[in-house]
């Protein structure tokens, strides 16, 4: 009988993981900082990972990347519940959270790897990621130059850049020796984010403060 219970739990505990569809998708947004802090707030996201896209060099270092040369974007790998989280609407999101007329890099973030982009791994995303760019295109009334590329390997950047917004550790800047999270806030302050987005985008803007 206890084992009979003991089966009959787990088959329950293995459909309700199964309910729970985790996917990923990868996205270029300009800072990876930015776009991780933004898609980490949204209900249905399990987690958001900075790295880098879309390039030929094997494990770039951040350096390499900004240096330019290698063809990586800044990127941020999101893992969501499909379930709670439509795969279109995460797109929706992503076209009202960056500049996607601007083909130069976004916001005060200039050169080759702070494009925007979305890399799509198989049919479903390509149609919903193409959906999702017409909408915003007619939405904003302006052409949309963010391309939506095949998936390639996805590396994650050093750990002293996962979860900047939100660490505690102290970095030497021109504000003298401050907390990760107080010198993004004024990075994106001082980065005109939110204010070209909400010049875009308006009361559309999901994360425009």
């Amino acid at each position: 009988m206890l084992k009979s219970v003991i089966l009959a739990a787990a088959l329950s505990l293995t459909g309700a993981a199964a309910y729970a569809e985790t996917k990923t998708i990868t996205v270029a947004g300009g800072c990876f900082w930015c776009v991780e802090s933004d898609f980490e707030s949204v209900a249905g996201v399990k987690g958001a990972v900075s790295g880098f896209a879309g390039g030929k060099t094997a494990n770039p270092t951040y350096k390499q990347v900004t240096n330019g040369g290698t063809g990586h974007y800044e990127a941020v790998q999101i893992t969501y519940d499909n379930n709670r989280l439509p795969l279109g609407t995460l797109f929706d999101m992503f076209f009202r959270s960056v500049d996607p007329t601007d083909a130069g890099g976004q916001f005060c973030d200039r050169g080759s790897s702070y494009r925007t982009a979305i890399f799509v791994s198989n049919g479903t995303e390509q149609k919903a990621a193409e959906a999702a760019k017409a909408r915003a295109e007619q939405a904003l009334g302006q052409k949309i130059v963010t391309p939506i590329l095949r998936a390639g390997p996805f590396y994650a950047a050093g750990a002293e850049h996962q979860d900047y917004a939100k660490s505690n550790d102290k970095v030497l800047t021109r504000f003298g020796l401050i907390s990760k999270s107080r010198a993004y806030k004024k990075y994106r302050s001082a980065c005109g984010r939110d204010q070209r987005v909400k010049q875009l985008w308006g009361s559309a803007a999901p994360f425009a403060s």
